[in-house]
């Protein structure tokens, strides 16, 4: 994800249109956070080091200090934009985990509110959503901004 927006970039793409097209929210020094394309629900944010590794454990201490202390700024962020009743963060570790990509770690963010889910995930493998990807990029994105320490 982030070779393609860097290469768009090269090649005369502006920075946000590159970082919208692929649902890319933020990058700092050790992690960046994106919309999750499949979405349990509106707000569902990933938080992705650029460490390609396997294991939290194995993950260096800073690199998890700034994972975690994005996380605390994405609950900020995602109660500010939505609201939500409550919340999920968790990671997938491994294949027998759950993981979609085994070999490479990442935090799930997602917003809940009570009666949110449907029989449509389990039995259609599908997703119901009440607001598209880019709309909740922009939403994210300028919330995320409007929270930036001012000096």
């Amino acid at each position: 994800m982030i070779a393609a927006i860097d290469y768009a970039v090269t090649r005369g793409m502006e920075v946000e249109e590159a970082e919208k097209a692929a649902h890319l929210l933020v990058r700092r020094r050790a992690c960046f956070l994106c919309l999750n394309a499949f979405p349990y629900a509106t707000g569902h944010i990933l938080i992705v080091p650029y460490t390609h590794i396997d294991s939290l454990a194995a993950l260096p201490g800073d690199d998890a200090a700034e994972m975690m202390s994005m996380a605390q700024r994405v609950e900020s962020v995602l109660r500010a934009v939505y609201q939500p009743a409550g919340m999920n963060f968790g990671l997938n570790l491994g294949a027998a985990g759950g993981a979609g990509i085994a070999e490479h770690i990442h935090m799930h963010a997602l917003p809940r509110w009570v009666g949110d889910t449907n029989f449509m995930t389990v039995t259609a493998d599908t997703r119901v959503l009440p607001e598209a990807l880019d709309t909740t990029w922009g939403k994210f994105r300028r919330a995320w901004q409007d929270q930036e320490p001012r000096d």
